[in-house]
């Protein structure tokens, strides 16, 4: 076991590191709105895309993926790679998402829309359901951290504590500089998350005969991990459960896709694309390879989430890097938190409480206001449900589904309307919350994807041939199309 002696030394370097750079971020900030919540729209391409990769491939990877490999083999490759397939969607839509911030001044994505409906109502719902299908997602993060901190250390960490470590570390950061101090510290955690996964597989796959040894033993032990459908989680619904509401994260989640208006200008949009595409294949494959270690070091495990936990107590990896690779999934846990709760933060200021004459300072209260509010929240979540961040992290993904016809005729059909939208959200989200709460349909069922799928898709293009749209609304196809044109190559 891993001292916690050890583990609190190695944290705190990592908090000042941490600090020092929110503190350098201060000093940037201008006091606006737009600076608070997205860093001034100056972030250069390797900063942006760090932070997109830190916020998207957060403790999920490491903790959770790992785990469904442990649990049901290449499946979970397989998985995974539906949703890298789908940040091709970011050579559509980051574009699009730029543009249409740049020309009328948006801060959040579901401002964006609402301008794009012309009626409030449909960003405030937008808003409403992000922070319902969040908040599951927010607890995979801090689950995620309890389960690594008192699973290397035989519990000298309870799940409090280490919980209490991520809030902490979170509400700081972006109380600090917004999102200047959250993108910052996303990069460096970013660095570290992989450095360290890759220093950690390195050791252990050595420690197991090499590469030769290491697909030996996975052949000779667990042959049947190595096919489709596997050992018994993955069949063909379950696989379609999983990865089709990951094939739209890119677009259907809010803190990500407000990542695509901190860039400032075209080409560094092109660049962050291909950080995120690099760092992402890298990734994925750590964290499954990691999946099978553990498969081989520590067979037996009742709860799959432990499998990091258990492969980090096993004697293979030295102890400096064991702290390193703690440190940087608690940084990835931290960066996903942080950024979901600034974007949150954002919805609320600038949708619910944006009137006239209201002023930037205000709307950055109502901001920090809202995150320590959400993390606050996910923290106690966390404390009561520490054994299910899989099925939390999918439900997160399936609700927000709801999402998607709502973005992609915003920008793609004219003839989408208002009450199409305000159709397919509330529909959708009916049925999500209908299905999984109240008829007990798992995750890991296609039937909860596909109805929430469904509902959301007919209401919205039902609705909308039947209705007008708002006299207030834009026209994003039409307006943006002449700035597509000067930006073909991009």
């Amino acid at each position: 076991m891993i001292s916690s002696t050890l583990i609190w030394l190695s944290i705190g370097a990592f908090t000042a590191l941490g600090i020092t750079l929110a503190i350098v971020a201060t000093r940037a900030n201008r006091g606006t709105a737009t600076d608070y919540f997205l860093a001034g729209r100056t972030t250069g391409s390797i900063v942006a895309g760090l932070s997109y990769a830190a916020t998207t491939y957060s403790a999920f990877m490491l903790v959770v993926l790992t785990g469904l490999t442990y649990r049901g083999g290449v499946g979970a490759l397989g998985f995974e790679l539906v949703y890298f397939a789908g940040l091709s969607l970011l050579v559509i839509f980051a574009p699009r998402y730029w543009l249409a911030s740049k020309r009328w001044g948006f801060i959040s994505p579901t401002e964006m829309f609402g301008a794009r409906y012309g009626d409030r109502r449909v960003s405030r719902l937008m808003a409403l359901l992000s922070l319902v299908f969040l908040l599951p997602y927010c607890t995979t993060q801090m689950a995620g951290i309890g389960l690594l901190l008192s699973g290397v250390t035989d519990d000298s960490f309870d799940l409090f504590q280490a919980v209490l470590i991520g809030a902490v570390l979170a509400i700081v950061w972006t109380l600090f500089a917004g999102l200047r101090s959250v993108a910052w510290t996303d990069a460096a955690q970013a660095a570290m998350m992989l450095i360290s996964g890759l220093i950690a597989v390195g050791f252990a796959i050595a420690a197991l005969g090499g590469v030769d040894g290491f697909v030996s033993l996975t052949l000779e032990n667990n042959p049947e991990w190595l096919s489709v459908p596997g050992p018994g989680l993955w069949s063909l619904g379950t696989f379609i459960a999983l990865a089709v509401p990951w094939f739209f994260f890119a677009i259907s989640n809010p803190q990500v896709a407000q990542r695509l208006f901190i860039i400032k200008d075209f080409r560094s949009m092109r660049n962050m694309v291909l950080w995120v595409l690099g760092f992402g294949l890298v990734f994925t494959q750590v964290a499954v390879v990691w999946g099978f270690i553990a498969l081989q070091v520590a067979p037996d495990l009742d709860n799959t989430s432990n499998a990091s936990p258990a492969l980090l107590n096993s004697g293979l990896i030295p102890v400096p890097v064991v702290l390193f690779l703690v440190v940087g999934i608690l940084a990835a846990a931290i960066s996903t938190l942080d950024s979901i709760a600034l974007t949150l933060g954002s919805m609320v200021a600038r949708d619910f409480s944006r009137q006239r004459g209201v002023k930037d300072r205000t709307q950055i209260v109502i901001g920090r206001t809202v995150v320590v509010v959400v993390i606050v929240f996910a923290s106690y979540f966390a404390l009561q449900s520490a054994d299910i961040v899989d099925q939390l992290a999918s439900l997160s993904a399936a609700g927000l589904m709801v999402m998607v016809p709502t973005i992609v005729g915003a920008f793609f059909w004219r003839r989408a309307t208002h009450w199409g939208a305000l159709a397919s959200l509330l529909g959708g989200a009916i049925t999500a919350v209908w299905l999984a709460l109240f008829q007990g349909v798992s995750v890991f069922d296609p039937l909860l994807v596909g109805s929430v799928a469904g509902v959301s898709v007919l209401g919205f293009v039902a609705v909308s041939l039947i209705t007008k749209a708002h006299p207030d609304a834009l026209d994003f196809r039409g307006e943006l199309a002449p700035l597509l044109a000067t930006h073909r190559a991009w």
